[in-house]
């Protein structure tokens, strides 16, 4: 067995590794442990195309034997498995190699044993995304190999076997890291953590709230007095776990409280006096946005990054794909793809930051959600609409209620033709899910692609 109390850098050259999963982290998590010198099995349980293509890519092009559409017994066989983070820990096959004492490794953990660049890991609710790739257009004025990786799309396996084959010098890995992957952190430790916020999220793979904030916290299970946190301190939730932490906690914030930077009319400024930048020359609208941009510029500047190449990089960021993302406007109407949005939190959000009149695409796989919560922020909205869709539709509407006009359709298609017929000059249309996309779509990217092509089609005579 490989001893995980001693791992430092842990030689696998000759050990048994399961890889369980095999998505993207799966397929990369292999590559990295098969160059290493490590016995690699590739098990999924799944038969869809994706799956199968990675068990071939595998094949043909590492020599690496995998299983797909079953899980044979011969995953067992295994010094370490490394998982992907769509297995819950609750699995019948977890909980058995648990018994049987495999050591189980989530893919980011095991991709950190192996790189001496520093990593800022960054986690939340909501905004970790356009985060990351703010903070990594900060780092790249000084640090010009950097990359993002982890949950935002690209796992940092794949980097880290790039680094071993061929050095990369000045490179700082910014990692989205969602709860998932916190479920098998054993010795991960990132030079820097960053907590957007914390909103009720996953509570169907979490059993409850309590779960949820400890498998966020798990980031920082290895952090001591030497290590820093930045921290959204509006958070009443962050700000209530973090206050007791013997850590160094570098707090954002928008009420410009004891923090590195600050916004003051819509100023950023730099320990109160040095202006920034006037934020009306950012293409990012919103509160939440200004927090993203104080977040990553806290952590770029503890980096060494200076105040100049910081102003830059928010000036020349432009908007996230499938968040808020402002696609096409057309005789008057705006059409926002908010596909990332998966939460309860997040649509809140949305309907906060415009002011137009707003039809809300609302709905997916419920995840758990109480969606009454948004009934107090209607009231306060510009929303004249809600076309509630998909699995989640009829218990959205009921949840709704009479709160505002609301229409029931079985698929997003449906919806989205519903909410075309409703506008009129002036109004959004913005498809705010509020649930994830697994009743209809592989994922969240998959769903906004697929809103923004229905859209093109119904507007193309325009």
């Amino acid at each position: 067995m490989i001893n995980l109390k001693n791992i430092g850098d842990p030689n696998i050259k000759d050990k048994f590794v399961s890889i369980i999963g095999l998505g993207r982290s799966g397929l990369e998590s292999a590559k990295l442990a098969n160059y290493l010198g490590a016995r690699v099995f590739g098990s999924d349980s799944s038969e869809e195309s994706f799956v199968n293509k990675n068990a071939m890519e595998l094949m043909n092009e590492d020599h690496i034997a995998s299983e797909t559409g079953v899980q044979t017994d011969r995953i067992y066989e295994a010094d370490l498995w490394i998982v992907s983070p769509g297995i819950s820990k609750y699995s019948k096959i977890i909980l058995e190699a648990q018994k049987r004492g495999i050591a189980i490794v989530s893919e980011l953990e095991f991709a950190s044993w192996y790189t001496e660049s520093p990593i800022i890991g960054i986690t939340g609710s909501n905004g970790k995304t356009t985060t990351c790739l703010i903070a990594l257009e900060m780092c790249k004025t000084q640090y010009k190999n950097s990359v993002v990786a982890g949950n935002i799309g690209i796992p940092l396996s794949k980097y880290v076997l790039e680094e071993l084959k061929a050095p990369i010098l000045k490179r700082i890995f910014i990692t989205e890291v969602s709860s998932f992957q916190l479920e098998f952190i054993k010795h991960f430790k990132p030079h820097f953590a960053i907590y957007t916020n914390i909103s009720p999220d996953h509570l169907d793979r979490h059993s409850n709230m309590e779960e949820y904030v400890s498998m966020k916290l798990r980031m920082v299970k290895n952090f001591d007095s030497s290590d820093s946190v930045i921290y959204n301190s509006d958070d009443p939730i962050l700000s209530s776990q973090f206050k007791n932490k013997t850590y160094n906690k570098i707090p954002f914030n928008l009420e410009n409280s004891k923090t590195l930077f600050n916004i003051r009319n819509n100023q950023m400024f730099y320990k109160d006096t040095d202006k920034i930048i006037d934020l009306k020359n950012s293409n990012l609208r919103g509160d939440h946005n200004k927090l993203n941009i104080l977040s990553a510029a806290t952590c770029a500047s503890l980096l060494g990054i200076s105040s100049k190449n910081i102003k830059t990089a928010i000036e020349n960021f432009n908007c996230v794909e499938h968040r808020q993302e402002s696609f096409k406007i057309t005789n008057k109407v705006e059409y926002i793809n908010d596909s990332k949005s998966t939460n309860i939190n997040s649509v809140i959000v949305a309907i906060k930051t415009f002011k137009k009149p707003l039809i809300l695409l609302l709905g997916g796989y419920n995840k758990g959600s109480n969606f009454r919560l948004l009934l107090p922020h209607i009231g306060l909205s510009s929303i004249k609409n809600i076309i509630c869709y998909g699995d989640a539709g009829q218990l959205i509407k009921t949840a709704i209620g009479d709160a505002v006009r609301s229409f029931f359709k079985k698929d997003l298609n449906s919806a989205v033709l519903k909410a075309h017929k409703l506008a009129i000059p002036g109004d959004i249309i913005i498809l705010s899910p509020g649930c994830s996309s697994f009743d209809q779509f592989k994922n969240f990217e998959e769903r906004g692609k697929y809103f923004k092509s229905i859209v093109k089609k119904l507007t193309e005579n325009d």
